[in-house]
């Protein structure tokens, strides 16, 4: 598909995932006055945080826990699994159970046994089961109001994490950089929205670049969860194979693995997600891991984030990865909205243990 007749993208696009995407800002300032708005108990003596939750609930999660860990005086853990580790015991630790839906197994396997040991407990859905067991316990449950997929809410599911934080004193205020954020979102969705044409449209030109390859999408610090989302996205949206590695890590594994099979890294392009934000050595690792790869012919590029923050530079990137997923499932000419391999997954999981939680 030409990338810069946009009239047709509503021929594959019937559900709108790209309206999503365009108010991916909106949402996130929705997400941070509803969360003021919501009732929080004046907890104290939290000494641990485990938020519990799967898929694009998990991802706000991930970006949320890189975000507060220079800030944050406690330990925070995300939970992509059923039950909880056995340090989880009592009021001194703090269960925060996210699911879109409010029905996700591991999510609410999660929540009953933090509600059989005693945990503190907040409960963020859009309803389902997750909500009705939380208001049976007298737990605390906000809900928000979205109909689409959950990756498409991932202002939400972080929005509100970071509300909670906040008013819980976990972390100083952080409006003021997310307002600086959700501006540099707007000022780069300027160049990047479906009326730009290629020439001018990064978002549009990456598409093209990664197209027919497999896709590896490299990051550190409070980038290894967008390189998470980047990989999410590629793979929910356009139906495409992605991964994703970490730095430094990958210094110290994957850098091994560059010669072989011949074929298939012929057919690579490894993304570096780059911002003066990131700790200096890992700036240099970026730079001398990418130097290596080209000089062993696998393509790659840097892609470097808007802003003058930690948040802004996390934010305009996540934006720039969903604008860049969207035009590749254009590009493939797939409905960017559902997922019917996740969905018939869950339906046989679903028929073979009719009866869990």
């Amino acid at each position: 598909m030409n990338l810069d007749d946009y009239s047709k993208f509503k021929e594959l696009d019937a559900q709108d995932m790209l309206g999503e995407i365009n108010h991916l800002p909106g949402q996130l300032q929705d997400a941070w006055e509803l969360g003021n708005q919501s009732s929080l108990p004046n907890w104290s003596g939290i000494q641990g945080v485990i938020i519990a939750g799967m898929g694009g609930s998990a991802i706000g999660a991930d970006l949320l826990a890189a975000y507060v860990s220079s800030s944050c005086q406690v330990p925070v853990f995300v939970w992509r699994d059923y039950d909880l580790p056995a340090w989880a015991q009592g009021a001194k630790t703090l269960v925060i159970s996210s699911s879109h839906s409010g029905n996700t197994e591991e999510t609410l396997s999660a929540f009953q046994q933090a509600r059989a040991r005693g945990c503190r407990i907040l409960a963020i859905s859009t309803g389902g089961k997750l909500l009705d067991a939380a208001q049976d316990a007298g737990a605390v449950a906000w809900e928000f109001k979205h109909t689409g997929q959950p990756r498409a809410a991932v202002g939400f599911s972080f929005g509100l994490l970071l509300c909670a934080f906040s008013r819980l004193g976990l972390i100083p205020d952080p409006q003021p950089e997310l307002e600086l954020a959700i501006q540099a979102m707007r000022s780069q969705q300027a160049v990047l929205k479906a009326d730009v044409p290629v020439h001018k449209n990064l978002a549009k030109r990456t598409a093209g670049q990664i197209m027919n390859r497999l896709v590896v999408v490299m990051g550190s610090g409070v980038f290894a969860p967008v390189a998470r989302r980047w990989k999410g996205q590629i793979s929910e949206v356009a139906k495409s194979w992605g991964q994703f590695e970490f730095l430094p890590e990958a210094d110290h594994n994957t850098l091994a693995g560059i010669l072989n099979p011949e074929d298939a890294l012929a057919r690579l392009v490894v993304l570096f997600l780059q911002g003066n934000s990131l700790h200096q050595r890992n700036q240099l690792r970026s730079e001398l891991t990418r130097k290596i790869f080209m000089l062993e012919g696998i393509s790659t590029d840097y892609i470097d984030a808007q802003g003058n923050t930690p948040l802004a530079q996390m934010w305009t990137l996540l934006h720039l990865g969903d604008y860049i997923a969207y035009y590749l499932a254009m590009a493939y000419r797939v409905d960017p909205t559902p997922v019917e391999a996740i969905e018939s997954f869950k339906a046989e999981l679903k028929t073979s243990a009719p009866d869990f939680r």
